[in-house]
């Protein structure tokens, strides 16, 4: 999965703009320039998604960019996201997947949260555990 998420950017008469997400209700933003609302798009995205890892909920999945602008997660965060889907779609539970990997609750549920920095080789031990690979790609930023 690629937990690309395209976003709208509307100019506000007082300048600056407005950034939301069609498929991420919850993540709304500002910018002021066309950086800046690159920047908190990212931000805004990562942190909405957080909500739907801490109630253990699915992740909404993203449509199609059309003419939007594409907000992209970090790869440790994507990575994060991708063993959140990985425990629902297996009916895991933090707890049995800790016991798995000889770690707490607590710890798991770390790896799952976008937000706390976790090593990426704990993350991707959690995927394997799972029956997951962690795949890195690299692009061109024009390509992205």
């Amino acid at each position: 999965m690629r937990y690309a998420y395209p976003y709208a950017a509307e100019p506000q008469p007082e300048g600056g703009w407005t950034v939301t997400f069609p498929d991420v209700p919850e993540a709304i933003t500002e910018g002021d320039t066309p950086e800046e609302v690159a920047a908190m798009a990212e931000d805004a995205l990562v942190t909405a998604l957080s909500f739907y890892t801490d109630e253990g909920q699915p992740l909404p999945r993203p449509s199609p960019a059309g003419n939007l602008p594409v907000a992209i997660v970090p790869p440790l965060v994507a990575a994060k996201l991708a063993l959140h889907d990985a425990m629902l779609a297996a009916g895991m539970s933090n707890v049995v997947l800790g016991r798995r990997l000889g770690l707490e609750e607590k710890a798991v549920r770390r790896l799952r949260d976008p937000l706390h920095r976790s090593h990426i080789g704990a993350v991707e031990a959690a995927l394997r555990m799972l029956g997951r690979r962690l795949v890195v790609d690299v692009a061109d930023v024009a390509a992205a």
